[in-house]
C-alpha cells in the first residue's frame, strides 16, 4: 500500500459527534435569585445580563435549560453547582438530560 493510499484510507474515517446534555435549573422558594445569578456567572460563565435573563426564566417557568454540554462537562458543572449550593445552605435543584437529536 502506497503512502497516497494510506492517506486516502485515513480520510474516510468517520467521527461521531459526542452526545450533548442539557443542564437544567429548577425553581424553588428558598434559593435566592442573587445566588442563582452568581452561579450562572461563576460556574457557567454567563454575562450578567444573560445570567439575569436565565434566572428570571427559571423563576417564571419553574425550570429552564441553562446550557448544552458534553456529558463530562455537564456533570462537572452540575456537581460544582450542587456543592456550592449546599455550602451556602440552598436546596437548588440542578439536573442534566440527554438532548434529543
Amino acid at each position: 500500500m502506497s503512502l497516497k493510499e494510506k492517506i486516502i484510507e485515513k480520510n474516510n474515517i468517520k467521527f461521531k459527534e459526542p452526545n450533548m446534555y442539557n443542564v437544567i435549573f429548577f425553581n424553588d422558594d428558598y434559593t435566592t435569585m442573587e445566588f442563582v445569578v452568581e452561579i450562572l456567572m461563576r460556574v457557567f460563565h454567563k454575562s450578567l445580563d444573560e445570567a439575569n435573563n436565565l434566572m428570571l426564566l427559571v423563576h417564571n417557568q419553574g425550570k429552564a435549560i441553562i446550557g448544552k454540554y458534553t456529558y463530562d462537562i455537564a456533570i462537572t458543572k452540575v456537581s460544582v453547582t450542587k456543592k456550592l449550593a449546599k455550602q451556602n445552605g440552598f436546596p437548588l435543584r440542578v439536573d442534566i438530560e440527554k438532548e434529543d437529536k
